[in-house]
């Protein structure tokens, strides 16, 4: 898709952006999406000042989240959207503007959530690991075996989704663990679900914020504790 032809297909589109500690890769990410003149919300803890220097004089709106935590900063970011749909966008620069285009014909289509995922047609990944792999699958097996998912990318938070529908599900999760409650409560409620495959990129800076071990671990008690409450 030509930057022209982006802009017409995801107008009506905010990307809510949680960032902590992006300074160097921000500002960048911020710089290609300007191409497509999407409305962008960045979530930021208060204490992240050296990220919020870096993208004082950018074209974005700027919220400091109440709470810590990834899950919170997405929950308060779509929250503050004002537009119909809205899109979870990673601040490393991991994430392809240009896969928004296929999202949004899929919403057209009459979704209502759409995943993107890197184990799909047209996925893949330059920054998994053996075992970032394996988790995933493992994780994706069993949110397909005990709630019906029928998605293939579990812990891939490239999510483009009805605002309002998301805001309903009234989400708890405030860490990484959003990532299996999002479409989890979005099944219970009978959305329209679908995903598509993504090209996830390197990072161009800092480490993973997720602790493969313990986040993993805190994950799997939650999608018990959803299978247990259904």
């Amino acid at each position: 898709f030509k930057a022209n032809n982006l802009k017409k297909i995801v107008k009506n589109i905010t990307l809510i952006i949680p960032a902590k500690h992006e300074s160097e890769s921000l500002p960048i990410v911020l710089d290609e999406l300007n191409k497509f003149k999407v409305r962008k919300i960045i979530v930021l803890e208060k204490n992240d000042l050296l990220t919020l220097k870096s993208i004082k004089k950018k074209n974005c709106k700027i919220i400091v989240q109440k709470k810590t935590g990834y899950g919170s900063a997405i929950i308060e970011g779509v929250a503050k959207s004002k537009t119909k749909y809205s899109c979870i966008f990673n601040a490393d620069g991991s994430f392809k503007p240009h896969d928004l285009a296929i999202m949004k014909k899929k919403i057209d289509k009459g979704n209502h959530f759409v995943f993107g995922s890197r184990y799909e047609k047209r996925g893949g990944s330059d920054d998994d690991t053996i075992i970032t792999y394996i988790g995933n699958l493992i994780f994706t097996f069993l949110g397909n075996f005990l709630f019906s998912l029928k998605i293939t990318d579990i812990l891939y938070t490239y999510v483009l989704f009805d605002t309002k529908k998301f805001n309903s599900l009234k989400l708890k999760s405030l860490d990484f663990k959003l990532c299996v409650e999002l479409p989890i409560q979005a099944n219970f409620n009978k959305y329209k679900i679908t995903s598509i495959g993504c090209y996830e990129r390197k990072r161009i800076a800092g480490k993973k914020k997720v602790n493969e071990f313990k986040d993993g671990f805190l994950i799997l008690i939650k999608m018990f504790e959803l299978f247990f409450k259904k």
